[in-house]
């Protein structure tokens, strides 16, 4: 029997946060044969393969270019009719997939679900940066402007997938313009039920006002920029 949800993470060097990530994806509240977990490496130096294979169903290393042709190299290997996808620094609550799978139930029109991000380092300016990316989130989608379908936290219908190709394979922002073309076929909705816990590395490292200018500037250039770069990035 196929699993009834497969579960994609790319990965790069991330030796350090797929162990947990996958222990937090196998103590879901459904039962383990119910899904699979798919992890598409990005030909990382250090031993995320390794250490992914004790827990995951399918380890590959990426072909296709980018995170969003990381996403595309797992989703062409899913066995289930829905398909998630987080990061490997993030951590997922019990329920995650029960719910996910719970809202395309009750929906058959919607094609893509996605949630909110919540902060796992500790410390009040996370959390209120957080907070207020869920509340650009909620306003974008109650005004039908933007769908903050961030690639840590959405699931989708494989047949919709299919029919409009999959994920760019662009520099940032592929992860929200997917929905742009999911909102042709069917719904697109926010859960804010669905929830992850989300690593800030990223902007510790590089500076929140920075991190943030970088993504803005080349999602605003069409999701490729000469200047910046979000390929195969290390976060520390």
């Amino acid at each position: 029997m196929a699993p009834k949800i497969s579960v994609v993470i790319p990965t790069f060097n991330e030796e350090e946060n797929i162990t947990p990530c996958l222990e937090s994806l196998c103590n879901q509240t459904i039962k383990r044969e119910d899904y699979e977990l798919i992890v598409v490496d990005g030909n990382s130096k250090d031993k995320t393969r390794e250490y992914a294979e004790k827990l995951a169903d399918v380890v590959i290393i990426q072909t296709s270019k980018k995170v969003g042709g990381a996403r595309n190299d797992g989703a062409a290997l899913a066995k289930s009719d829905i398909i998630a996808t987080t990061d490997a620094d993030c951590i997922i609550p019990p329920d995650w997939l029960e719910k996910t799978l719970l809202a395309f139930s009750k929906d058959e029109k919607m094609v893509q679900l996605y949630g909110t991000v919540y902060p796992l380092e500790p410390g009040l300016k996370f959390r209120f940066y957080l907070a207020l990316a869920n509340a650009f989130s909620r306003l974008g989608y109650y005004t039908h402007t933007l769908y903050y379908t961030l690639g840590c936290n959405t699931a989708f219908r494989k047949e919709a997938y299919i029919a409009i190709k999959g994920y760019k394979c662009i520099d940032a922002g592929d992860d929200l313009e997917i929905a742009q073309r999911m909102r042709k076929l069917g719904k697109v909705k926010l859960d804010t039920k669905v929830r992850v816990s989300f690593s800030m590395r990223r902007y510790v490292q590089f500076g929140t006002l920075r991190s943030l200018y970088v993504w803005l500037y080349i999602v605003f250039k069409g999701g490729e920029s000469e200047k910046y770069t979000y390929a195969s990035r290390e976060y520390k």
